[in-house]
């Protein structure tokens, strides 16, 4: 665990150290758009910030190369060396996409060819374990059709949701931390070093996003931009289609004991599959969403639009940092959620504790406009907008909805010109500064 946590503490600090030379990179070079009908953010704002988390995922792969236990990744498969030749086609496409535009078209078909060189390379889904059956084998064709459909649905999934401050990166992290837990358990509690890659691939993941979010969080100074989000979606692709086809039940039988036990540790994520979807099921929900919407409408699926999950919880009333925060929570709940009926025997607790939640989560969803107030005794340490306002010394008493009024002012009114005492001489006496008078209103 401690070489682990040295590469993420890498990979963070130098992400986080390159993020702040490529955003006056980023604006030399005049990848900084102006604004667009769609977009949230009231100022432009450089891009390119997926440069520095390529830095960052470059100086954790080498300083893993450089440890004792996990050097043995980089020998025992090809792993690696396909994650960075994937991950380098699919970050070059993005920045030239964040500074010049690149249509969606060749956008899609260029996440193809990155996916199809990784598979090139070995990493593919080999067989599907299926409760009940074991292990399916597939066919190389079928693996390749399923490599390649799991990375470009992955990347557009993250790219979809970049479009807060924070939240494609949270999102990510959340779903990393999640991934980092089961193919660990796999690694560590059941032995099972198929799972090796994965648990590096989560740990470099985690701490790209940690360094980056530093500049991200709202309001943010730089965005990932495409280069940044296609990236992540690869690798957490990559991640799943790694372990996927290389757990083999039957090595967790003889640590368990009994089929049923082996069963109970793989489900809800007997198929690895299926906890990348489930840790990022807010993204995919709302690609789907997307996609069926714009059809539907006859436009192109790739077509931007003001209308996603975290658009409506702005036009709902939420703030941007609650909006971002609600995100989290949820996608904190499903992705945990699913990793906790593996890791425990008690189910109804598991179910009675995520119930529980998803009600804090809806009352805190329903109410948009609430704003709690911290005590006194803390407001020194809390953001201005949880701060009781009260009236200020020497200054008139708010009002019931804590609002200031303001005291009328003992200075003197300016003297008026002569050509204004002229003006106010030819008014109406029974008329008004408004030009109303008893005799009714005249439109000015």
């Amino acid at each position: 665990m401690r070489e682990y946590l040295l590469v993420l503490f890498c990979t963070a600090a130098v992400t986080y150290l390159l993020t702040g030379p490529v955003r006056k990179f980023a604006i030399a070079a005049g990848a900084m758009p102006p604004l667009r009908a769609r977009d949230v953010h009231r100022e432009p704002t450089p891009r390119l910030g997926g440069i520095a988390m390529f830095g960052g995922l470059c100086a954790g792969i080498l300083v893993a190369s450089q440890l004792d236990n996990l050097s043995k990744v980089f020998s025992q498969g090809t792993d690696i060396r396909a994650l960075l030749s994937g991950a380098g086609i699919m970050w070059l496409l993005g920045v030239l996409d964040d500074k010049w535009g690149v249509d969606a078209l060749v956008k899609l078909g260029g996440q193809m060819i990155a996916a199809g060189v990784m598979v090139w390379q070995g990493v593919t889904v080999i067989t599907l374990p299926v409760p009940g059956v074991g292990a399916v084998a597939v066919s190389p064709t079928q693996g390749m059709v399923i490599s390649v459909v799991m990375v470009v649905v992955m990347v557009n999934a993250v790219n979809f949701i970049d479009g807060l401050d924070g939240l494609a990166g949270g999102m990510v992290c959340i779903a990393a931390m999640a991934f980092f837990l089961y193919s660990y358990r796999l690694w560590y509690g059941y032995t099972i070093t198929d799972a090796a890659p994965a648990v590096l691939f989560s740990v470099l993941l985690i701490g790209m996003c940690l360094g980056f979010l530093a500049h991200n969080l709202h309001p943010a100074r730089i965005f990932m931009g495409d280069s940044g989000s296609m990236m992540l979606g690869l690798m957490l692709a990559v991640a799943a289609i790694s372990i996927t086809g290389r757990v083999d039940p039957d090595l967790i039988t003889s640590t368990t004991g009994s089929q049923t036990a082996t069963v109970h540790a793989l489900v809800p994520i007997y198929i690895p599959l299926l906890l990348p979807l489930t840790v990022i099921a807010l993204p995919l929900a709302d690609l789907l969403l997307a996609v069926v919407r714009r059809t539907w409408a006859g436009q192109s699926p790739f077509a931007a639009d003001k209308r996603h999950l975290h658009h409506r919880l702005l036009q709902v009333g939420h703030s941007h940092s609650r909006a971002v925060l609600i995100m989290y929570f949820w996608a904190a709940l499903i992705a945990f959620g699913t990793v906790a009926f593996s890791v425990t025997n008690t189910g109804r607790t598991v179910i009675l504790t995520l119930t529980g939640l998803c009600l804090v989560g809806l009352v805190v969803l329903l109410t948009p406009r609430f704003r709690p107030r911290a005590p006194r005794a803390v407001q020194a340490f809390v953001p201005p907008r949880y701060r009781r306002r009260g009236p200020a010394r020497g200054a008139a008493p708010a009002t019931g909805d804590d609002t200031v009024v303001a005291a009328p002012t003992s200075a003197p009114m300016a003297e008026l010109s002569a050509k204004d005492k002229e003006l106010l001489g030819e008014l109406p006496k029974n008329s008004t500064a408004g030009g109303r008078g008893h005799g009714g209103g005249r439109n000015r």
